[in-house]
């Protein structure tokens, strides 16, 4: 069970991160329709990524570091949202995107155990 919770958590981490760049680019390139496509499909792997890192938690004993990763992931989503309703709106959304950016690398790093503590 637990490899399944993880591959679909990988997968979906990608998903999101190559979902998120394009929706946001065509919002920026005023193209609503596909990007708004892409902004429900992103939506789904959102769902997916939290309910297979809860999935993978609960066997694990709910490890400190796992719990900060979850809650800069939601944080992170939050963000993405921020980036993408600005984006969509013609707003000036680059601070939320680079926030993005950043705890999208860190979130990263922390599942994959190089930032640790």
């Amino acid at each position: 069970m637990f490899d399944m919770f993880f591959a679909s958590h990988q997968g979906s981490w990608a998903f999101v991160a190559a979902l998120f760049i394009v929706a946001y680019f065509l919002f920026t390139s005023h193209k609503n329709k596909p990007g708004k496509i892409l902004h429900m499909i992103l939506r789904l792997f959102f769902i997916i990524m939290l309910v297979s890192g809860v999935g993978m938690l609960a066997p694990m004993g709910w490890p400190l570091v796992y719990i900060v990763k979850g809650i800069l992931a939601v944080v992170m989503i939050g963000l993405m949202e921020m980036a993408l309703g600005k984006a969509k709106r013609g707003e000036n959304g680059i601070g939320a995107f680079i926030g993005v950016i950043v705890l999208l690398v860190i979130v990263a790093l922390m599942g994959f155990n190089v930032i640790t503590f």
